[in-house]
C-alpha cells in the first residue's frame, strides 16, 4: 500500500491564512491590549508568535505569546506512550486577559481540554478563545474553534501535518492517505 501525501496549503496559502486569522481575532476582540496569545506545544507555539507578528502588522501592538505544555494535563498518557515534556513559559498573568489559545489541527479536542485545565494554573482569564489552522473534524468532546484557518473533512485514519517555517524550515499544510 502506498503513502498519498496531498499539500492542502502551501506557503503562501498559509501566509493568507494566518493573516485572515489575525484579522478575525482583532476583529473579535473588544480590548487589543488585553490581548494574549498561549500556543500549545509544539506548532501551536510557532503558530501563537507568526498570529502575534500578524497583529502588530495590522494594528501596530505589540501581542504577549506564551507557551503552554499539556502533557501532564492529558488523558491520554497511557496510549501516547512517555513523553519528555516540553516547559510551559507564560512570562505574564493571565487573569483578566483575552486568550487565545493557538494550536495547528483540531482532531478529537482532547488536546484543548488539557490545554483548558493547564490555562487554569496560570490565572482566570476575563476569556477564553481557540484559534486553529486546520479543523480536521471528528470530535470526541464538545469544543469547537473559535478561528478556523481551513475545515478539512478527513477519515479518521488520514494525518494532517503542518510544516511552520519557525520549526520546520518551510510552511505547509498535507494530508497524508495511506
Amino acid at each position: 500500500m502506498s503513502t498519498k501525501v496531498v499539500e492542502i496549503l502551501s506557503s503562501e496559502e498559509l501566509r493568507r491564512t494566518s493573516t485572515r486569522l489575525a484579522s478575525q481575532i482583532v476583529e473579535k476582540t473588544r480590548d487589543l491590549s488585553q490581548l494574549v496569545f498561549l500556543g500549545i506545544y509544539t506548532r501551536g507555539v510557532c503558530l501563537a508568535k507568526l498570529l502575534a507578528r500578524q497583529v502588530e502588522n495590522l494594528e501596530g501592538i505589540s501581542v504577549s505569546v506564551g507557551a503552554l505544555d499539556i502533557t501532564f494535563y492529558r488523558d491520554d498518557l497511557d496510549k501516547i506512550g512517555p513523553r519528555t515534556p516540553a516547559k510551559t513559559h507564560i512570562p505574564f498573568d493571565l487573569t483578566g486577559k483575552t486568550v487565545i489559545l493557538v494550536d495547528d489541527v483540531i482532531f478529537k479536542g482532547r488536546t484543548i481540554r488539557a490545554a483548558l485545565n493547564a490555562v487554569n494554573e496560570y490565572g482566570r482569564p476575563e476569556l477564553i478563545r481557540l484559534a486553529v489552522l486546520v479543523d480536521r473534524g471528528h470530535r470526541e468532546l464538545p469544543i469547537h474553534p473559535d478561528f478556523i484557518g481551513k475545515k478539512l473533512p478527513t477519515t479518521k485514519e488520514e494525518i494532517v501535518k503542518v510544516y511552520l517555517q519557525d520549526f520546520d524550515g518551510r510552511d505547509a499544510v498535507e494530508l497524508i492517505s495511506n
